[in-house]
Parts: C-alpha cells; sequence; structure tokens
C-alpha cells in the first residue's frame, strides 16, 4: 500500500494523516489483550502517572501510564512495529529509508479509568536529540478512541511554525494561558477512532490529550521512525537504544 498525492499532500502540509481500517481488528485484540497482562502485572520498564505529573498521591503511583521498551517484551509487539505493510508509507513520509527508532516511544500508551491524566500540549521533538526534525510517529487505535476517554488532538501544521521560548512552560509544554497560543489552540482538530486505525504524525506537530473520563481503561501503542539520514546526538538518551533499518517492500 502507498499513499495517493492526496494523502501526502496533506500529511506534508498538515503534520498528520489519519488512515482508516489499516491494520486487521483481530490483530489489534491480541495486542491489546497481551497489553493488558503487562499493565496488570506492571512489567517493568514502564511510566506511572505520578511519573510524569509528579502529584504524590497513591491512585498515581498505582496507575501505570504506559509500557516502554515494547519491541523487546513480545513477538507480538514487534510485529506490529515490523508489519511490512507500512514501509512504503513510512518511506514517502520520511522521503527516505525508514529506520525503527527504540529509544523514544516504543510504547503502549494507556488511559486508566478514573486514574488518568491529561497530556498538555507538546512536541514530542522537545525531548529528542537529533539533527534533523524527519521523524515520524505511528499511532495505533487497538479500540475506540473519542473525546471522553483521551483521543490525540492536533494543532495543524503546528510542524512548520517557529515559536519563542517563552510561548512553553519549563517542562516544555505550549502554555495555554498566552493569546497568542490561544488562538491557535483553537485551530486544533481530533478524530474518532476504532480498532486498527493508524494516524502518523511529525515530531514538531502540537498534540495533546484529555484524561480517560469513562469506566474503562484505554489502551493504544506508538513509535516512531527517522529517515535514514538522521543521526542521534552523542551521549543522549536518544543514542543509547539501537535502532533497525526496516525494509521497504
Amino acid at each position: 500500500m502507498k499513499l495517493s498525492k492526496e494523502q501526502l499532500d496533506f500529511f506534508n502540509e498538515n503534520g498528520y494523516l489519519l488512515i482508516k481500517g489499516f491494520f486487521p481488528k483481530k490483530e489489534c485484540d491480541i495486542i491489546r489483550d497481551l497489553a493488558k497482562v503487562h499493565l496488570k502485572y506492571k512489567i517493568e520498564p514502564i511510566e506511572t502517572e505520578y511519573e510524569y505529573i509528579g502529584i504524590d498521591r497513591d491512585e498515581y503511583k498505582e496507575s501505570v501510564r504506559r509500557l516502554r521498551q515494547v519491541y523487546d517484551r513480545d513477538i507480538v509487539f514487534k510485529n506490529w512495529m515490523e508489519y511490512p505493510k507500512i514501509y512504503p508509507i513510512l518511506e514517502q513520509v520520511l522521503n527516505e529509508e525508514p529506520i525503527l527508532v527504540t529509544a523514544h516511544h516504543n510504547s503502549i500508551m494507556t488511559k486508566r479509568a478514573y486514574t488518568s491524566t491529561a497530556t498538555e500540549w507538546h512536541q514530542d521533538k522537545r525531548y529528542w536529540s537529533y539533527d534533523s526534525d524527519n521523524l515520524v510517529s505511528i499511532w495505533l487505535a487497538l479500540q475506540n478512541e473519542n473525546s471522553q476517554n483521551g483521543v490525540l488532538e492536533f494543532i495543524p501544521k503546528s510542524h512548520k511554525m517557529e515559536f519563542n521560548s517563552n510561548q512553553f512552560d519549563d517542562k516544555l509544554f505550549f502554555r495555554d494561558d498566552l493569546k497568542e497560543n490561544k488562538d491557535l489552540i483553537k485551530t486544533k482538530v481530533s478524530f474518532e477512532l476504532e480498532a486498527g486505525d493508524v494516524v502518523l504524525f511529525h515530531c514538531k506537530l502540537l498534540h495533546r490529550a484529555n484524561a480517560n473520563r469513562t469506566n474503562k481503561d484505554k489502551i493504544s501503542f506508538v513509535y516512531t521512525v527517522k529517515g535514514k539520514s538522521v543521526n542521534a546526538l552523542p551521549n543522549t538518551r536518544s543514542a543509547k537504544f539501537k535502532e533497525i533499518p526496516l525494509k521497504v517492500h
């Protein structure tokens, strides 16, 4: 499968692209069921809500926000990250050979019922260390995602914008108390997703997600690829984890 010219142009212009029904739902069920086991037994490495927001409350210390380093956890997770049908698409959006990054994302992301927190506006690139911005993340919905359980929201074209440092707080989240930021946030978009839907988004695209306000956990899968010419900066987290070339079929 390859993107049409219209799809590719849309991604390049807006910084994101939704591909409906890309991955079989039965495979999504298998991934989700396995993820539930890892979440139940809190199989390391994990990140808790407490580690993310820093609020010292027992429910946040117990609530797993994401399973880290999933590429090496199980063949089920690895198979999705090496799914051959997506290779040509990744080559198109990167405009070069895609390389799987395991230093960043490489995660099962969760929004737990009752104990999840909002993910504030941010660019993923803020905590990555590369000599270029040609990196794209792949978000796989494993179940229904909507505004009530924490679906992703994006600010179109923000990957092409230049921002001043004062538009971000000390944790590099995009501030929502500034008029110039508020005006931009008004342009946000989101989609209701179903199992098997995939969203591609650029590493500089501003995005966020609400807390889960429902009584059912939401589980998603996200990983990142870079163009072959992009290099991790020495002595950073980005350089400490392996990278895997993905052959394009």
